[in-house]
């Protein structure tokens, strides 16, 4: 029987992005033979992909791609970060992000119904990479975004796609656009302005500001004006328009969109993983449930 060394695990993991334990039970029985440990691995995965189901894929990355006045933001998610940097993963990533915006489904299960070239649909892809890492991969969602010939999208993913944001400009330039998009990465803006923000919203924390303890026993003419102005600074806080440039001096985006003649018309921000209840395990009893099973 061939010797299994460490180095041919790590190899085998590097390939698959399966687990320590299962690569080296793979190379065990595939008496050292890398490739044969390989499909060893590629056929026990689809036969527990359908067992992934219940995991929770709250890690993975964002990913924007650009092609003449159609853009596409999308986040895939796995459930660890290993798997996310794993280049069969980032090999998906960019097969999904240049699917949604060739095809521009018209939401998730149209998307995982494409027919790719190879024949697959795009779910299979999903199923036999997921099959194939060991890991629950999810393709969680997706934009769209068409500009006119005057337009200008700014695309920016940040830490390797932990963030991916998606601008459309009128007017500008294509640096404006990806200014701004940096921006909204950096500040992370939930709405363009105030008007997108909702009435619940704004009532929400018109209430919370109402009850504030130290309002209390103020007239009410004077609570009023005091709750506006919260009011004011909460709204400037999330909406892109009103925040302060990251990069400038003092003035808001909306300054810095107008000094350049630019106005803001859409923005896409995505989160790796943001809503996402996290699972949280031991780290201690993970290694231990592996060794000993």
């Amino acid at each position: 029987m061939a010797e299994v060394t460490a180095s041919m695990v790590k190899e085998l993991r590097d390939k698959t992005s399966a687990g320590m334990m299962d690569a080296k039970k793979a190379l065990v029985e595939a008496e050292g033979d890398m490739e044969k440990a390989v499909d060893l691995l590629r056929e026990r995965g689809v036969k527990k992909a359908a067992k992934k189901a219940d995991r929770i894929a709250a890690e993975g990355m964002t990913y924007t791609v650009v092609d003449g006045n159609r853009a596409a933001i999308i986040e895939l998610n796995s459930e660890t970060d290993y798997v996310a940097t794993n280049e069969q993963f980032n090999a998906l990533l960019q097969l999904v992000g240049k699917t949604v915006l060739e095809n521009n489904p018209a939401d998730i299960q149209a998307a995982l119904a494409i027919v790719l070239d190879n024949g697959n649909t795009l779910d299979a892809e999903i199923v036999q990479t997921s099959a194939n890492t060991g890991e629950k991969i999810t393709f969680r969602r997706f934009t769209v975004l068409e500009k006119a010939d005057a337009q200008h999208f700014g695309a920016y993913s940040h830490q390797g796609g932990s963030v991916s944001t998606l601008i459309v400009i009128d007017g500008g330039s294509d640096d404006v656009a990806k200014d701004i998009a940096m921006h909204a990465a950096a500040m992370a803006p939930q709405y363009v302005s105030r008007v997108d923000v909702p009435s619940e919203i704004v009532d929400k924390e018109r209430e919370v500001q109402m009850a504030s303890e130290d309002l209390a026993g103020k007239p009410d003419e004077i609570k009023a004006k005091m709750v506006e102005g919260r009011l004011s600074k909460f709204l400037a806080d999330v909406t892109l328009l009103d925040q302060p440039f990251v990069k400038g001096s003092g003035e808001t985006v909306a300054e810095y969109a107008k000094q350049n003649g630019a106005t803001v018309v859409e923005m896409v921000r995505y989160a790796v993983g943001e809503g996402i209840e996290k699972q949280v395990t031991n780290l201690a009893d993970e290694v231990a449930k592996q060794i000993n099973g």
